[in-house]
């Protein structure tokens, strides 16, 4: 029987903390049991929102050396940042594909060569079809299910069968989603096939974090071993 590598990983979203104690915040993440850290980088160009730049991921990484860091770069040219955030000694750069559609495989590569794993990001509006071609060159695909550029969105469950193909076509591809998954979301993106969970205000705003990523965690890890059963 062939073995189902997947991982499950929970990423909490800093973007709905308070910024101003960045460090401390993102420690009580860590201390409660998130694998990675997921910084949302805003440039208000490619959405209407500004959040904060590679010196800040780069001082927050002086703080926390051996965590692993995601930036999710919601901006109009991610090739300006590739060189500075790997400086910062990020560890997965993911980029929206849809403003640079023709450079999609060109910038895969400098992410690369930068020493970073590479993500793609689609829009609620961006079909999977659109990034069939660059899945092969890619270590993650993430599927928004909300408007990328502001935290505490209603989740949008019409964005779940492009979940669920993804997994279905790539079953050991890692498969993120993020925007508005909470404990009433969960189920729906560990049953079409995500193991990569993004949580921002359902973890952030919560008494006992620890239990809501236990509790996350616990959902996803038994529909991953449901898969795993049928392979």
């Amino acid at each position: 029987m062939k073995r189902n590598s997947l991982k499950c990983k929970i990423g909490p979203s800093i973007l709905n903390s308070d910024l101003s104690q960045l460090y401390a915040e993102s420690q009580r993440l860590l201390d409660n049991g998130a694998d990675y850290l997921h910084l949302d980088v805003m440039d208000g160009h490619f959405v209407p929102n500004l959040t904060f730049g590679h010196p800040v991921v780069k001082c927050l990484r002086g703080k926390i050396p051996h965590a692993f860091f995601e930036t999710h770069m919601m901006v109009q040219n991610p090739e300006q940042w590739i060189e500075p955030m790997a400086d910062a000694s990020v560890n997965l750069y993911t980029f929206h594909i849809e403003p640079v559609l023709k450079d999609v495989l060109p910038l895969c590569r400098k992410v690369r060569e930068a020493g970073m794993k590479v993500g793609l990001a689609l829009k609620p509006g961006t079909d999977t079809e659109a990034v069939k071609q660059f899945i092969d060159h890619a270590d993650m695909i993430l599927i928004m299910t909300v408007e990328p550029g502001f935290g505490g969105q209603k989740f949008m469950n019409d964005m779940i069968p492009k979940v669920q193909w993804l997994r279905h076509n790539y079953p050991l591809l890692d498969i993120e989603v993020d925007g508005g998954v909470g404990l009433n979301t969960i189920t729906a993106c560990a049953e079409a096939g995500a193991n990569m969970i993004v949580a921002g205000t359902a973890i952030i705003g919560a008494r006992d974090q620890k239990s809501v990523i236990d509790s996350l965690r616990e959902i996803v890890e038994r529909s991953i071993q449901k898969c795993s059963c049928k392979m």
